[in-house]
């Protein structure tokens, strides 16, 4: 596995994102086309709803999972700040939103406390805005 950075830590799953997925999309659309062709049956509304609830749950399915993932990358940092940042910053942790501390997971030990200031004293909430502020990256391989 190649060293993790910025411009690689996102995680694409080939049959998920390039097949599962647009292939349901195309069922779905196929569906609304075979509707429409068959003027507007109750069968093809079923078809259309049935694609339309396989395309959706799937979508969903990786959703929840992500924000599953959200929750325990969150508490996963806080325990990391109770280990290694100083005390007046550990009670500023209160004050990060979710996607600060979704980004600030990638921060190095030493790096951390500096910009965990940084991003709460400027008020910096983009994700990739945090990322591009980490010199030295903490690669998170276990990614949903």
């Amino acid at each position: 596995m190649s060293e993790q950075n910025l411009k690689n830590h996102v995680r694409f799953v080939p049959l998920y994102h390039f097949f599962a997925l647009p292939m349901l999309l195309i069922h779905f659309a196929w569906s609304i086309y075979r509707w429409v062709a068959a003027g507007f049956s109750i069968g093809g509304l079923e078809w259309v709803l049935t694609a339309a609830a396989l395309f959706f749950g799937v979508l969903y399915a990786r959703l929840f999972a992500l924000s599953v993932q959200d929750r325990v990358i969150r508490l996963e940092e806080r325990l990391r700040y109770e280990r290694i940042l100083p005390e007046e910053l550990r009670w500023r942790a209160d004050e990060l939103t979710p996607s600060q501390f979704i980004s600030l997971r990638f921060a190095s030990d030493d790096e951390l406390p500096a910009l965990m200031k940084k991003v709460l004293d400027e008020r910096v909430t983009q994700r990739k805005a945090i990322k591009q502020l980490i010199k030295n990256w903490r690669p998170d391989y276990l990614r949903a």
